[in-house]
């Protein structure tokens, strides 16, 4: 049975705490929170302990779960690794890139399990593909929400295209030729609006636009590759792939087009999206990882990558506040 503790029990953690209820092989020890009114609240209604002393909780634990705010997650993190207890850490992996780094070395040296909570690897729309074979050419991206000041303590692209990024990276396979970006802070001291061009080594580019100032919500990703269209539909949890009709693909819709090289037939289908809870799903896979010894999906290493890149776009636009 591992002993589960939080650090951060705020809007994200609740989840957090309510997912962990029902996860096996788990116990809840306590959680960490120095905000008195929200620490109270979560007292009475989970019935969980409070701790005073963080250091305390790391060593009344297996593993750590880190919720709180980016700038307090080095901190956090390092005294858990150093006292060999598995780390679940929410994204971005640290506030800076040196203090990223260490934690990967310190995870790396260590016999630890460290996962970056890159809630979108688990999201069922993108679940729906596994098993198929992902080489894309181009990528386009569209991330947009309505204004809320919590997260703002980090920008856009820390905050919300850090999670494109990830997603990006992971299907890419490829190293980054070159990033054109620009941003405009709105709202906030940050960017709060960005749109970038990611260029791999291997030819595909990637569109990204990001906002935290939208009228409307909308978290849309569509990969094009030379035998399909793929559309991802984050927020409403729909999955479109459209690719020229073979045999095999029966039950699919059809339809005929002309093209220079004569008429083809194209199919969509509409994979079938898994009913998981994202949140959940990450856990419980970290929970295994941890128990069978085995890597975990988004490791340390791709919480550094998806930061590296974010700093890099950062830079582009020119936010020298923030890039260390």
């Amino acid at each position: 049975m591992l002993k589960i503790g939080l650090f951060g029990v705020g809007h994200l953690g609740k989840f957090h705490l309510n997912n962990w209820k029902e996860i096996a092989n788990v116990e809840l020890v306590g959680f960490y929170d120095p905000d008195d009114d929200t620490a109270k609240e979560v007292s009475e209604k989970y019935q969980l302990p409070r701790f005073l002393d963080g250091d305390v909780l790391i060593n009344a634990c297996d593993v750590i779960d880190v919720v709180a705010p980016t700038n307090f997650h080095f901190e956090i993190c390092e005294k858990a690794i150093r006292n060999a207890k598995h780390v679940f850490v929410e994204k971005p992996l640290a506030n800076t890139m040196d203090e990223a780094r260490q934690l990967v070395k310190l995870a790396q040296e260590s016999n630890i399990k460290l996962q970056v909570g890159h809630v979108e690897r688990f999201n069922p729309a993108f679940l729906a593909l596994k098993g198929m074979e992902l080489n894309p050419l181009f990528i386009e991206v569209h991330r947009l929400a309505q204004f809320n000041p919590r997260g703002t303590e980090v920008s856009v692209i820390l905050d919300l295209m850090i999670h494109d990024i990830d997603i990006i990276l992971s299907i890419v396979k490829s190293g980054v030729k070159n990033i054109s970006a620009s941003g405009v802070a709105v709202m906030t001291d940050t960017p709060d609006i960005a749109n970038v061009r990611i260029e791999f080594d291997n030819g595909c580019v990637a569109n990204l636009t990001s906002s935290r100032i939208s009228m409307k919500k909308m978290r849309k990703m569509r990969v094009f590759q030379k035998d399909a269209y793929i559309g991802i539909d984050f927020l409403n949890k729909k999955t479109e792939i459209i690719k020229q009709k073979e045999p095999k693909d029966s039950n699919v819709f059809a339809f005929d087009i002309e093209t220079p090289k004569g008429k083809k037939t194209l199919a969509i289908a509409n994979p079938t999206v898994p009913q998981v809870n994202a949140i959940k799903k990450e856990l419980e896979e970290f929970t295994d990882a941890v128990i069978n010894n085995t890597k975990t999906i988004v490791s340390e290493i791709d919480g550094l990558m998806a930061m590296d890149v974010a700093h890099q776009i950062l830079k582009k636009i020119g936010n020298s506040i923030l890039v260390r």
